[in-house]
């Protein structure tokens, strides 16, 4: 019944240089495929340029149009196939049978210890490895000694799900050599134990970098750290529109937005949540900075959305979710200068793919180097969120304790995570 599964995905690449390749998806439908699709495009770094999604509930047909990221590594086109094929649920007669999802044991996850001279862009050249090896960084701890040296813990999991191979361990400690070279002391790879636990959490906030860092909607004032660019208030324009007259069993939701590499994903990710079905999307290109969407939708129990109070709630978290899916601090620590940044965690559990990417990218381009850094899950206002905390080395080019300074900085990492 249906389509064979190696079929279920097809990748055909573009002809010339700049010329998006076409991912499609053919397979039985499940809640929330099209934006556990979008993740993994995204943990790629491609950013999609055009969609259609279309499904009858029982099986789907999605078309993403995608190009690589400027700051993205060499696109391993095979292992993205696999990893969409991964997420197709059985094109079996079973499956329709079969309400229930089957749940697959979680990835081991590993620890990676090594210790080496410090050096700036060092913790992104190492992040980029583990991201060309598909292994994802579930914790991470890096702590500076005052001699210079670096003592890292990566907490990884491997999207191959190969790394208890001796060729899988012994090819992430050749390329893990090939950029640490000779200031390596120490590299060790095992699985993790109770210590894995311990990292789980992160070092208390404040109450006032908690406020400010989970904030509902974000200030325009200069004074708080997460304000605007002049030229990015254009952020603040979002329009979402409902309309029920076109429509006898779905709701049209129409979003006029401003352009980022991840907001098909974040919309996406924000209706799974929400537990609203999908029947139809179309993800227009970008025009002059700024997307349309449209989607065909039904709540949970198939009903139309009618309630006045319902559709203000989901525009407004919608516009929420869309404006500012990441939120970017810097704030003191005692007598130091820390960054922080922050994203919510799908209701499955599931991280933003390559944060810790961009925003090890974006300090190595400022020419600042991370004296400690971690990552860890933070509960605020009934969500749960994922929190990443780098503490700046004052010896670089910038005055750390400048108004100015923090504000070039926070406004380059955020560039960097939003693809502008």
């Amino acid at each position: 019944m249906g389509v064979p599964s190696d079929d279920a995905v097809l990748i055909q690449r573009g002809n010339k240089q700049g010329e998006p390749h076409v991912i499609t998806v053919n397979c039985p439908d499940k809640h929330g495929l099209g934006c556990d699709i979008c993740h993994i495009i995204l943990d790629f770094g491609l950013y999609i340029a055009k969609g259609d999604v279309s499904t009858d509930g029982i099986w789907c047909y999605m078309v993403f149009w995608v190009v690589p990221h400027s700051s993205s590594p060499v696109v391993r086109w095979p292992s993205l196939k696999n990893r969409l094929q991964s997420l197709c649920p059985s094109c079996s007669v079973t499956f329709y049978l079969n309400d229930q999802p089957s749940n697959s044991p979680a990835s081991p996850v590993y620890l990676l210890k090594f210790f080496c001279l410090d050096r700036k862009g060092l913790l992104h050249d190492v992040t980029q490895v583990l991201c060309e090896l598909e292994l994802t960084i579930q914790k991470v701890k890096v702590t500076t000694t005052p001699d210079g040296r670096v003592l890292d813990l990566f907490f990884i999991t491997d999207n191959m799900e190969l790394l208890h191979t001796e060729e899988r361990q012994h090819h992430l400690c050749k390329q893990l050599d090939a950029v640490l070279g000779d200031s390596c002391i120490s590299c060790k790879l095992r699985l993790a134990g109770p210590e894995y636990d311990c990292h789980h959490g992160i070092s208390s906030l404040s109450p006032a970098v908690a406020e400010e860092l989970f904030l509902f909607v974000l200030s325009d004032k200069e004074t708080r750290s997460q304000a605007l660019s002049s030229d990015m208030t254009k952020l603040k324009k979002a329009n979402v529109v409902v309309d029920n007259s076109l429509s006898p069993a779905h709701t049209l939701l129409q979003i006029h937005c401003v352009d980022h590499k991840s907001l098909l994903y974040d919309i996406l990710r924000t209706l799974k949540d929400c537990n609203i079905k999908i029947a139809f999307g179309r993800f227009s290109p970008n025009s002059k900075g700024y997307r349309d969407l449209d989607l065909f939708i039904q709540q949970k129990d198939g009903k139309k959305f009618v309630d006045p109070e319902k559709q203000n709630g989901l525009c407004s978290r919608l516009k929420v979710e869309m404006l500012h899916p990441l939120r970017v601090i810097i704030a003191n620590r005692g007598p130091d200068t820390e960054l922080l940044v922050a994203n919510p965690v799908e209701l499955s559990g599931k991280g933003r793919p390559r944060v810790f990417y961009d925003v090890t990218l974006a300090l190595k381009a400022l020419g600042i180097c991370i004296f400690s850094a971690e990552i860890g899950r933070y509960s605020s206002s009934d969500r749960e969120w994922e929190v990443y905390r780098f503490l700046l080395d004052e010896n670089c080019g910038f005055q750390l304790s400048s108004t100015l300074a923090r504000n070039q900085i926070v406004d380059r990492v955020r560039r960097m995570l939003m693809g502008w």
